[in-house]
């Protein structure tokens, strides 16, 4: 389920040049806030919560999954490349396994590795505060990069609708809008954060059980329904 040659071409594409300058400027955006933040105020737990959970999850995570889920394989799709890729013997599914696994390991290496360092700066880990929202942004990364891997097979404006997702949906209505909560990446990966740290820092509208069968159940029908369309555009493009 994993060709190297289609995972070493989706990596040259998704660290080409504009992509990889917006991929490094909101990691280093976060870092830059830390070091700031924890120069204003010094150790508090609060404010590296707060920090961490607002700008880091609520915001970072879901845009890098934006960029390394969409475009994994929406630009093909759009400039119709994918149809030579389609014509060489790898199969379907082994095409959009090996495409989520890249758009999942860029998201979490630009996303993960990140909130750790930004955690250390402004706590040092206390109350596994760092650790804690490192690990949500792991398994935030893996919903995501299916989530927005499906939409760049179904749309051509995969990139729109994916800002509109993580800015309007998960930002705004998945941090404050009661019944949204359920719905939110974000509050699922909270849930695992909450487990680690505790509700005196971190707080999920979701429980834990709830949370990872969410998880599960998106990432796996995301990846299969893209499998899906990749087969059907196939066939189209056979005809």
């Amino acid at each position: 389920m994993y060709n190297p040659t289609v995972a070493r071409l989706t990596y040259r594409a998704l660290l080409g040049r504009r992509r990889a300058l917006i991929l490094f400027a909101l990691p280093a955006l976060l870092v830059l806030i830390a070091v700031a933040v924890r120069a204003l105020t010094g150790v508090d737990d609060k404010v590296a919560a707060d920090l961490l959970g607002g700008f880091a999850l609520a915001t970072m995570v879901p845009l890098i999954g934006v960029i390394a889920g969409t475009g994994a394989i929406g630009p093909e799709i759009d400039d119709g490349s994918i149809v030579y890729l389609l014509s060489k013997p790898v199969k379907r599914p082994t095409i959009i396994m090996t495409k989520l696994i890249v758009a999942i390991a860029v998201t979490m290496v630009f996303s993960a590795v990140p909130t750790l360092i930004a955690g250390f700066i402004l706590n040092g880990n206390g109350q596994q505060i760092a650790i804690a929202y490192t690990v949500a942004a792991l398994v935030a990364s893996i919903a995501y990069s299916a989530l927005f891997l499906l939409l760049g097979t179904v749309s051509r404006h995969a990139v729109v609708f994916g800002l509109v997702y993580a800015l309007v949906w998960e930002s705004l209505f998945g941090s404050l809008v009661e019944g949204a909560k359920t719905l939110s990446v974000q509050q699922w990966a909270l849930a695992l954060a909450e487990k680690i740290s505790g509700e005196d820092t971190v707080s999920s509208a979701v429980s834990l059980p709830t949370a990872g069968i969410l998880l599960a159940v998106v990432t796996v029908a995301a990846t299969a329904y893209a499998g899906q369309k990749l087969r059907r555009l196939t066939l189209a493009g056979e005809e």
